[in-house]
């Protein structure tokens, strides 16, 4: 639905508080004279002379590699046309957000009052040591173009007219998509354009880059159609002024195979629509009020694909798909310029990602359950947290072979690192954890396959090459959903334990040798291994697997037990554990035991800290064990207190090399400050704590989706510990991401024998 946005609200949000919507945030600390020395005076003349001595220093120690500048005459403001520089400044600021929200990038927002364009020119020129990069926004035409085009020529910073180029990139993208879905070639299809500004022009030369013949595009403004016998065209309409003989737009319509509208709201009739070619491609993307309404064009044409600027429409062509990540790639390699190579890799590359499975994320967002490339869903959407690691990688690959990155990407692998912490995606532990399990991908089998989030992650972990997966259920089902939700699973081994009589004759046999003196006679053996939970973990004992999913529509306790009867504990191992990892702002926590013992004695907890322990350092990170209770180091009495007490005396015991603290409240355990005030004597003390031990699993288990639901943190787990082989059991009713994250820890999981 659209947001209605009332006049009050607006003006509130943008006064209430600090007004505006940008601050300025220090990088460094100042909280001594010392820092403040080095900030200012006289610390500050050392980097001064590095840079004077050689003017990239300036990358190197200021903040210009990501910094933008995002500047405006206010000659042309999307809806409400001349008003200012002075009045413009809230777009710019809003543009600015979105630079940071989306891409991590840093703006400066700069309103010139100057109409001159030669002025215009030379001031912003004059500002290149600043900024890493500048965004040019809504100047009008055609002095844009000149504008633009001079300051790419003589600045050595890329340089964007966003209202140009942004909308030809995402709608280029969109275009792409919609003429491989009716199944035209680009060169043989008839384009009329209805709109002679910026942005259609330069939509419209982006077109010609992509593919489209230039005698085959009509323009028309709002005095008719630009044909070369028309006396009024400067030389920028000229450049695609037509030698047909056409009158009106109805005329251009005929056999027209993709109209792009940049005009103004209703203009476009349903007879109009009706006039052009079979399975006619619409792009009505005037705002906030398309050429013809989406209601009335679907109405007029049922072969119809239709795109618009409004969001409660499908297919919205927003430009920050865009220039966020255009910029990040550029910025990255330190780019000249932003050149045609690189706007055209970054619109086959939005194009590529929607055709990709769209993570339960992004369809949460959208209150939508099956976003799935098709005529409703032609480029992603802009919450979409995959747009950075795709455009902008794309965006600097584009710069580094036409030959203008100053800094080209060495590491690609760990470009894409950098490029979630940029933003707060995922963090740096799953995404190292995705990237190992992409360098050996593993045979994951899941028991839930007639399952739409199993399935759709199923189709993400193979195209990621993440995992090989294995589908466990009724076949005919599993292909009936497969269709139903347009997903890409070809040839991906499906397996209905029913009709495998070999394997179920094998699987009997053994689990009645491994149970048959715990009460289980050969008939239970046989009617247990038809179960999939038992049927996929037998997969893995005998190696036909590599690793076992289960979980998701089960609950935990039921779901494990089949696991344990098959594949058992480690040797040594007397007991199995579950660990979440809460990926924060602050960095990645493990919490233990949240989802298997119920009430553990000191004795077990000790168990379960060395399992903890050795999971954290297989994640290649120090673990630093606080062990939790509502007392702080004796301060309170309780049973609870005294069993963690103990369990933390004998952990320590047991574990020497550890850094184990406790008993201590949560709050003691993760500021660093209390520690060092109250209890400098803490093991804790200036070692950030990572790893929370809590005295059950009711505790443990609320602490963390208290965590999840109200901390914006994302729960990965529960990560298994103690299994002889990898097994690992999702939460009830994950999340794709959730499972893809599972996957790629049980692909890890299997690549190593580190993981208790």
């Amino acid at each position: 639905m659209a947001i209605k946005i009332r006049k009050e609200d607006a003006l509130n949000y943008h006064q209430q508080g600090t007004p505006g919507k940008i601050e300025v945030i220090p990088t460094k600390p100042l909280s001594s004279q010392m820092d403040l020395a080095l900030a200012y005076s006289p610390g500050v003349a050392e980097p001064c002379k590095e840079i004077a001595s050689n003017p990239e220093n300036a990358y190197k120690y200021t903040a210009k590699a990501n910094l933008v500048g995002v500047i405006s005459n206010g000659s042309a403001v999307l809806g409400l046309g001349n008003i200012g520089a002075a009045a413009s400044k809230p777009v710019m600021e809003g543009k600015g957000v979105l630079f940071k929200k989306f891409a991590g990038i840093d703006v400066f927002d700069i309103e010139i009052d100057e109409k001159d364009p030669k002025k215009l020119i030379q001031t912003i020129k004059s500002l290149e040591p600043t900024f890493g990069g500048i965004n040019l926004e809504d100047i009008k035409a055609p002095e844009c173009f000149e504008i633009e085009k001079t300051l790419k020529r003589e600045m050595n910073i890329p340089v964007m007219h966003d209202d140009q180029h942004g909308t030809a990139i995402i709608s280029g993208a969109a275009l792409l998509n919609a003429l491989e879905i009716v199944g035209k070639d680009i060169s043989e299809i008839q384009l009329v354009v209805n709109g002679a500004g910026a942005a259609a022009i330069s939509c419209t030369r982006f077109y010609v880059s992509l593919g489209i013949k230039r005698e085959n595009i009509v323009l028309c403004d709002i005095d008719g159609i630009l044909r070369e016998d028309r006396a009024d065209l400067d030389e920028i309409r000229k450049e695609f002024a037509t030698s047909r003989d056409l009158n009106s737009l109805s005329d251009a319509m005929k056999g027209a195979d993709v109209f792009l509208g940049l005009s103004a709201g209703n203009v476009v009739s349903q007879e109009q629509l009706r006039l052009m070619a079979p399975n006619p491609i619409v792009f009505a993307l005037a705002n906030p009020d398309p050429e013809i309404t989406y209601d009335l064009a679907v109405a007029a044409r049922e072969d119809l694909i239709m795109a618009t600027g409004r969001s409660d429409h499908p297919n919205q062509v927003n430009n920050v798909l865009g220039f966020p990540y255009i910029f990040r790639g550029a910025l990255d390699v330190r780019a000249t310029s932003i050149n045609e190579e690189m706007k055209l890799a970054a619109a086959h590359a939005i194009a590529k990602l929607a055709k990709e499975p769209v993570p339960d994320i992004v369809n949460k967002a959208y209150g939508e359950s099956k976003l799935g490339f098709g005529k409703l869903y032609l480029i992603p959407k802009p919450l979409d947290p995959r747009l950075i690691t795709t455009i902008a990688p794309a965006v600097a690959k584009a710069a580094m072979d036409s030959g203008i990155a100053k800094n080209p990407v060495k590491d690609w692998d760990a470009y894409e690192l950098e490029l979630q912490e940029r933003i707060g995606i995922d963090q740096r532990l799953m995404s190292v954890v995705i990237a190992r399990a992409k360098k050996d991908p593993k045979r994951v089998v899941f028991a839930e396959a007639d399952n739409r989030k199993i399935l759709k992650a199923a189709q993400m972990i193979r195209d990621e090459k993440i995992a090989n997966p294995i589908l466990l259920g009724n076949k005919e089902r599993i292909l009936t959903l497969i269709e139903e939700n347009s997903l890409d699973l070809q040839n991906v081994t499906i397996i209905d334990p029913m009709e495998e009589t070999k394997m179920l004759s094998q699987f009997t046999e053994i689990l009645y040798k491994k149970r048959q003196r715990k009460g289980m006679t050969p008939g239970d053996a046989s009617r247990l291994v038809t179960q999939r939970n038992y049927f996929g973990a037998m997969m893995v004992e005998t190696g036909l697997a590599d690793a076992f999913i289960s979980g998701l529509t089960r609950d935990y306790p039921k779901t494990i037990l089949p696991s344990l009867h098959t594949i058992g504990v480690k040797p040594g191992t007397k007991r199995v554990a579950g660990m979440y990892i809460m990926n924060t702002d602050k960095g990645p926590y493990f919490f233990a035991d949240a989802t298997v013992n119920l009430n553990p004695t000191a004795e077990e907890l000790v168990e379960i800290i060395g399992l903890t322990a050795d999971a954290v350092k297989f994640f290649n990170i120090e673990p630093r064990i606080a062990v939790l209770s509502y007392s702080n180091f004796g301060s309170a009495k309780g049973d609870i207190a005294e069993k963690m007490a103990k369990a933390t005396a004998l952990a320590k015991e047991r574990y020497p090399d550890l850094i184990i603290e406790g008993e201590m409240q949560a709050n003691v355990a993760l500021n660093e400050e209390i520690q060092k005030e109250v209890y400098p004597f803490s093991a804790l003390t200036n070692k950030k704590t990572n790893t929370l031990i809590f005295p059950d699993l009711s505790s443990g288990n609320i602490a963390y989706k208290l965590l999840a639901e109200l901390g914006s943190s994302e729960a990965i787990g529960p990560i298994l510990l103690g299994m002889n082989k990898p097994v690992h059991i999702l939460q009830l009713g994950s999340s794709i991401r959730e499972i893809v994250n599972m996957v790629a820890v049980a692909v890890v999981d299997a690549q190593s024998t580190d993981l208790p």
